[in-house]
């Protein structure tokens, strides 16, 4: 079936109820996107496809989250390739807002604060952009809700016997703190939404697909596959239960001129806090989540492996 584009709420909810009746569907998920697609994208569409009856994804460059100007011009906007992208995946609406129609009376007053959780990591290095992309992601949140069993005026009633369509919303692990956060978000809050991670999509040489691999040249493209064979080598030793050695690691990274590293760790993958033990000489058995951010030339990059997750 085409996919089909809204541009506001009121059309993506009406579009909603009318296929989860018409696929008598019992499930919606969501995939949340900031447009620029590539195969990362593609599987988190193709893992809401197989996974529910309905699938919105959403399209939105989200002013709130970037700190400079300049950044935010510079993000590319590709709505044809991503429609033709999500549209073999299975998506079946399309939701590409404008900024006024997800802001209607311009930057919200009241926000989402994501507290200490966002000032760690790339919080501190991007100070406001997690209470940025969670303003939105929970706006997105709501947008995206099931249109069955919904009243005018947005009010919730029984859509069948069984209930409400369950729903799903699609984040990928390679964006570690924020799929963190917003899983804290959901459960602080009590959204009625299953958050559901999808494995990093790495290219075949290991590069974590990322939208600004585009402004990486092929030498540098090149020096960023050093992040990864870093976060391989931690992950070979906690799958051998040996020391983690975070310092050779950090060596390896070092050893490649083109790449400044930002911060390189391994933390507690729900309240990503440094782990307590040393994992320099003690036998790596514990649950962890490997972490790296580094520029890249002009480009910035992060990345992340669980560890005995």
């Amino acid at each position: 079936m085409p996919i089909k584009l809204v541009t506001t709420a009121t059309e993506l909810r009406a579009e909603s109820a009318r296929l989860l009746t018409q696929k008598q569907g019992v499930s919606q998920g969501l995939v949340p996107t900031m447009g620029a697609l590539h195969e990362g994208h593609a599987q988190l569409a193709r893992t809401a496809a197989e996974q529910n009856d309905v699938v919105v994804a959403s399209i939105f460059v989200n002013p709130l989250q970037f700190g400079d100007a300049v950044d935010l011009d510079r993000y590319p906007r590709t709505l044809d390739a991503d429609l033709a992208l999500l549209e073999e995946q299975g998506v079946d609406l399309a939701f590409a807002p404008s900024v006024e129609e997800v802001y209607p009376g311009g930057e919200p007053m009241v926000r989402v604060t994501a507290g200490r959780l966002g000032e760690k990591w790339e919080g501190a290095s991007r100070p406001g952009h997690f209470d940025g992309a969670l303003t939105v992601v929970a706006k997105l949140l709501h947008f995206g809700m099931p249109g069955a069993g919904l009243q005018a005026g947005g009010a919730f009633v029984s859509g069948s016997a069984g209930g409400l369509p369950a729903y799903r919303a699609y984040f990928g692990q390679k964006d570690a703190q924020q799929l963190a956060l917003v899983r804290r978000m959901v459960a602080d809050l009590n959204f009625p939404v299953e958050i559901v991670a999808v494995p990093t999509v790495r290219s075949s040489e290991g590069l974590a697909l990322s939208s600004r691999n585009r402004f990486l040249t092929q030498e540098q493209s090149e020096a960023a596959l050093v992040l990864s064979r870093a976060l391989s080598l931690l992950e070979e030793r906690a799958n051998a239960h040996e020391p983690l050695d975070l310092e050779s690691a950090e060596e390896l990274v070092a050893s490649q001129p083109l790449v400044e590293v930002d911060y390189f760790d391994v933390v507690d993958p729900r309240t990503l806090e440094p782990l307590a033990e040393n994992c320099k000489e003690t036998p790596f058995r514990g649950e962890g989540l490997a972490i790296i951010a580094a520029k890249v030339g002009p480009v910035r990059l992060i990345d992340n492996v669980p560890l005995n997750s």
